[in-house]
């Protein structure tokens, strides 16, 4: 099925259909060993790096429908179905180690950029604003019932429609915006910044596990590991309340990072808080060709892919395996950044 990129207004979703006995057999030789204690380092900018070891894992899923839906059940099944371009479970190698974002970019590492850069968000340049949260939506009226209003110049970086402190994930960022911040670290420092890749991104979220989240399978147990849709927010969104998480981890909204456990790496918010950009196009089929070793994305496209799942997000697609897309000049108060520095060989 062809994918569409993410609405706003929605929880799109995409997942896999593949037999469980071949991807087992594959996923016994990808095992990666996370240390025990991981290598932290600083920038020039205070911004905190963890070592992330070269390894094999196993990209995607190989989960039926089936298995989804028992897990899964408050979503229909044609959402299931749309989850195809996870597929197939493959062996990717990740050749060279690198050091990536012990959290998402902040708020006051992203102003930070912005005072010393001069660089003007996109948002802000282009005078069509972003997306936010708005507290005048209708509640009884379904169709004004979710909440996000924009895009509006009223709603940008800095004013995603809920209160955010310094230490909380920036969002309403886009592609360009994430890539112009690396840019600058790399001059700046005179090492390669950029976005990790898709296979890096999830590699870096599985941590050595075989599991839907890094910290296991069961979507139920998620408010202990993440922050993502659950009681806390459903006040504010009435039209998805079936869809919320049991239970509440205390924010409504974005938190401030690393406030739930790090994964095996010592990676913090790889699931939920803020959707992170990546660095590859999209394509829907990729996985059937894509490289063994460091993939890269396909050469050209007009979607890029963001991974991880955010505040306002179903637990289905906050998987490891889960893609996600968006336009590069898309900006959304759920969407953020984490960056990658390169290690010499």
């Amino acid at each position: 099925m062809t994918r569409q990129p993410y609405l706003q207004s929605s929880l799109f979703a995409f997942s896999v259909t593949l037999g469980m006995t071949w991807g087992m057999s594959l996923l016994a030789q990808a095992q990666s060993t996370p240390t025990a204690s991981p290598l932290v380092s600083v920038n020039s900018v205070g911004m905190k790096f963890v070592r992330i070891p070269a390894g094999e894992f196993m990209m995607g899923s190989n989960e039926t429908v089936a298995s989804l839906q028992a897990d899964f059940p408050q979503l229909e099944v044609k959402r299931l179905d749309e989850l195809s371009d996870e597929m197939p479970l493959h062996l990717v190698k990740i050749s060279r180690a690198f050091d990536l974002g012990q959290t998402e970019v902040t708020r006051a590492q992203f102003e930070q950029f912005l005072n010393l850069s001069g660089y003007v968000p996109e948002s802000v340049r282009d005078k069509t604003g972003g997306y936010g949260y708005s507290v005048q939506h209708d509640r009884n009226r379904p169709e004004k019932a979710d909440a996000f209003a924009g895009r509006d110049p009223a709603y940008s970086w800095k004013t995603p429609g809920f209160e955010q402190a310094n230490d909380h994930p920036v969002v309403n960022i886009t592609w360009h915006d994430a890539m112009a911040m690396a840019k600058w670290l790399s001059q700046k420092e005179g090492v390669t910044y950029r976005l990790p890749t898709e296979a890096e991104w999830e590699y870096a979220c599985k941590a050595g596990t075989q599991t839907r989240f890094p910290h296991g399978n069961d979507p139920q147990t998620l408010t202990k590991w993440a922050n993502l849709f659950d009681a806390a927010a459903t006040p504010h969104w009435q039209r998805w309340q079936d869809k919320a998480l049991p239970g509440n981890d205390g924010h409504a909204f974005t938190s401030p990072v690393a406030s739930y456990p790090p994964n095996a790496f010592g990676l913090y918010d790889m699931v939920g808080n803020a959707w992170e950009w990546v660095s590859d196009h999209y394509a829907e089929n990729y996985y059937k060709t894509s490289p063994a070793i460091d993939p890269q994305g396909p050469d050209a496209g007009h979607l890029k892919v963001r991974r991880g799942g955010s505040w306002h997000t179903w637990p289905i697609y906050a998987r490891c395996s889960y893609r996600n897309i968006n336009a590069p000049d898309s900006r959304y108060t759920l969407l953020g950044m984490r960056l990658l520095r390169e290690v010499a060989p």
